[in-house]
């Protein structure tokens, strides 16, 4: 007699791993923060530092460019285990458009 296999819906899916969970715990209390916020805000300060990063150039224009980036890093990391196939590439092509103007700053012309 063959024992039955379970079903991968029955297994519990792996928890988080210890990394994962620290950058979680650290970062909870500024997300709280950032919660409390209009939820236009964060995108404006966002785009400002983009746009004025870019337009400035130097190494001013880069650092607020790479600021930017890290912050939507950050929240990729975050985000990443519960967004959809679609919703994780349209991140992904907004990494690459703020990686073109970081390496466009750091390379001029």
């Amino acid at each position: 007699m063959s024992t039955p296999h379970p079903s991968p819906e029955a297994s519990p899916a792996p928890g988080p791993g210890p990394m994962r969970r620290r950058v979680e715990q650290a970062s909870r209390p500024l997300l709280e923060r950032l919660a409390k916020l209009p939820v236009w805000l964060p995108f404006l300060l966002l785009l400002v530092l983009v746009l004025v990063g870019g337009f400035l150039g130097g190494p001013v224009g880069w650092v607020m460019v790479v600021a930017a980036l890290l912050f939507i890093l950050w929240l990729l990391y975050l985000s990443w285990p519960r967004l959809t196939p679609v919703e994780r590439l349209m991140r992904i092509a907004v990494l690459v458009i703020f990686v073109a103007v970081a390496v466009t700053q750091i390379l001029p012309r």
